[in-house]
């Protein structure tokens, strides 16, 4: 994936504080955040992981590309990414996706109630290059083929139903997914320096097998209103998905994609920006440009994969940059959470939290070696703000 140096951040007022509901929508924007310590405070010395923390915070190692997951058989995935976690029981299942073409595919951790792995496994295999995806509502993972004309497989974490093929939500280099339960859609990235935001309307909400595939219209500016459009050969061929509807609005490489309260937030690496879509207003408007503020060190960059904490704090791992996870608040601050140091041919990728917030998984998808082999899942735990 491409990485980029900037030189500053920033977030629009009212873009983070929306995110927890603060704010009413349409409010006025205040002046662009300055990047701060967080909500935690600053990063510690790196610890035996070599992850830097703030004070409170630990790490361990969860799995190894290449070598079998503690306490099973199961040998871990190379080039891990996207990912998320589901309840099972009194405990839960990370999922994480294998970005290496060919091969791809899926694997599954299952930890008990104490965070102790007890099993990993294969959910889906013999796919391309699988970066994102995004959770259902009804507990499955859509994992996303990054590769033209790539698919969206719908996945059992589980392990219990065989992984299903979902042509109906367009063949094009997809990236993440979110659903929406209130307006019944799964939002799409597509990871082209020209690529598109999506949306699929199922024909019944909890069964991807059928529905319609649409694209966002809009201007050219950073801001505005939209709309959505159908796409009319969801299978792109002869003619991409991005190019079928005039006025779609075109993004430089989307990535990551988060769902929440109303909004969806996306990330788009080409120029380092979080987007923000106000979904009950239809508008739409810049949550992060590193552009905003002159001069300084960038607080984020190379964005990349996202996720939200229950608190409403949006997370966003870097694609390089300084391998850090970034924070943005509600109040409007833009800090680093973590930083993984000695890695700097990787990328951190798939962060999610487990089901009752006390604990943040994410891979360093090439580890210290910078191969797809040298993977590494890790877990943080400490006093996460719920």
């Amino acid at each position: 994936m491409e990485r980029r140096t900037f030189l500053r951040g920033a977030v629009i007022g009212t873009s983070a504080a929306a995110f927890a509901g603060t704010l009413t929508h349409g409010a006025a924007h205040a002046a662009p955040a300055q990047p701060g310590a967080g909500p935690y405070g600053a990063l510690g010395a790196a610890d035996a992981n070599g992850i830097m923390l703030p004070a409170g915070f630990s790490s361990r190692v969860v799995a190894r590309s290449s070598q079998t997951v503690s306490g099973t058989s199961y040998t871990w995935h190379s080039a891990p990414d996207g990912g998320a976690c589901f309840a099972d029981g009194t405990g839960w299942i990370y999922v994480s996706n294998s970005e290496v073409n060919p091969g791809g595919g899926a694997s599954a951790v299952k930890f008990d109630s104490s965070g102790t792995v007890t099993g990993a496994y294969r959910i889906l295999s013999n796919t391309r290059q699988n970066c994102a995806g995004g959770k259902t509502p009804w507990n499955t993972w859509l994992s996303c083929e990054e590769v033209s004309l790539g698919y969206v497989y719908e996945t059992d974490p589980y392990g219990v139903n065989a992984a299903v093929q979902r042509p109906a939500m367009g063949r094009f280099k997809h990236e993440a997914a979110a659903a929406d339960p209130v307006r019944r859609v799964v939002y799409l990235t597509e990871d082209e320096t020209n690529g598109c935001f999506y949306r699929f309307v199922p024909s019944t909400w909890g069964s991807l097998s059928s529905g319609t595939l649409q694209v966002m219209v809009a201007g050219s500016g950073t801001s505005g209103s939209f709309s959505w459009q159908n796409v009319p050969d969801p299978d792109g061929s002869p003619t991409a998905t991005r190019s079928q509807v005039s006025g779609a609005k075109q993004f430089n490489g989307g990535e990551g994609c988060h769902y929440a309260n109303d909004t969806v937030w996306f990330t788009t690496k080409g120029d380092n920006r979080v987007w923000q879509l106000d979904l009950a207003a239809g508008t739409y408007e810049l949550a992060y440009d590193d552009s905003l503020v002159p001069g300084g060190a960038a607080p984020l960059t190379g964005v990349d994969n996202v996720t939200g904490s229950a608190y409403g704090d949006l997370y966003v791992a870097e694609d390089g940059g300084t391998m850090e996870i970034c924070l943005i608040t509600p109040d409007d601050v833009v800090a680093p959470f973590l930083r993984v140091t000695g890695q700097s041919s990787s990328e951190i990728t798939g962060p999610a939290f487990s089901p009752n917030g006390s604990r943040l998984y994410f891979s360093s998808q090439r580890g210290t070696n910078g191969s797809s082999s040298g993977g590494i899942t890790y877990e943080v735990t400490g006093p996460f703000r719920v």
